[in-house]
C-alpha cells in the first residue's frame, strides 16, 4: 500500500510540473511590456515577427543618458523571414520614432546617420530612411512625429538584442536603452529558432 501511493503521489506531481496548461517559468514570456505579433506577408512570401512600439525615453529624464530635451523616443523592430518558416533571417528593420513640440528638433537628411554601442562595440549602421513626418494634434497641442527606418543584418540585430547595455544615436540625438527594450528585442530574438 506504501508504494502505491508513492507511486500515486509522484505521477502526479509528474503531471502536474510537466503540464504545458500549468504556469511555469520555462516558455512563459518574459514582462517587459511589449507587443510582439507574428503574421505571414502572402504579397511579400515572408513571415514577419514584430515587436510593435515601445516607448524608451521622453524628455530627457535625468535618470536616463540621453540628449532628448522635450523629445520622446520610441522604437519598433520587425524580423523578416522568407517563407513560412523561423528558420532563417533575412533582413531586420528598425524603426525610431521621435515626437517633440519643437520643429527644430527633425533630423535632416546629413543627422540621420545611426550609431549603436552594444556592450562597448560601435555598430554603424548607416544612414536612416525617413518613413513618415507629420504633425499629431495631442490633447489640443501640436506635436511633430517623425518615423526614421533602418535596414540591418540578423548578425548586427543579434548582438544589439543579447547586449546588457546599448546606447543609441542619431544625428545629435542619443539615448540608452532601458532594460524592458532590451528584453523585449531578446524576446523578439528568441522567436526565431536556430
Amino acid at each position: 500500500m506504501k508504494s502505491l501511493s508513492m507511486f500515486v503521489l509522484s505521477l502526479l506531481f509528474l503531471l502536474v510540473a510537466f503540464n504545458p496548461k500549468s504556469p511555469s517559468t520555462f516558455g512563459q514570456t518574459p514582462d517587459h511590456g511589449g507587443k510582439i505579433e507574428a503574421k505571414y506577408d502572402g504579397f511579400n512570401r515572408e513571415t514577419v515577427i514584430t515587436l510593435r512600439k515601445m516607448r524608451i525615453s521622453c524628455g530627457g529624464a535625468k535618470a536616463l543618458q540621453t540628449t532628448l530635451k522635450d523629445s520622446c523616443v520610441s522604437l519598433s523592430a520587425s524580423i523578416h523571414a522568407p517563407g513560412k518558416q523561423l528558420d532563417y533571417v533575412a533582413h531586420v528593420t528598425l524603426q525610431l520614432i521621435f515626437e517633440t513640440k519643437d520643429w527644430d528638433r527633425r533630423h535632416a537628411l546629413e543627422q540621420r546617420e545611426l550609431a549603436i554601442v552594444a556592450d562597448g562595440e560601435t555598430l554603424r549602421l548607416g544612414r536612416m530612411a525617413l518613413v513618415n513626418q507629420n504633425v499629431d494634434t495631442d490633447r489640443l497641442i501640436e506635436v511633430m512625429k517623425e518615423v526614421l527606418e533602418v535596414s540591418l543584418s540578423y548578425k548586427n540585430f543579434e548582438k544589439i538584442a543579447r547586449a546588457e547595455f546599448v546606447e543609441m544615436r542619431v544625428g545629435s540625438s542619443e539615448f540608452a536603452l532601458q532594460r524592458n527594450n532590451i528584453a523585449a528585442l531578446r524576446d523578439l530574438n528568441n522567436r526565431i529558432r536556430f
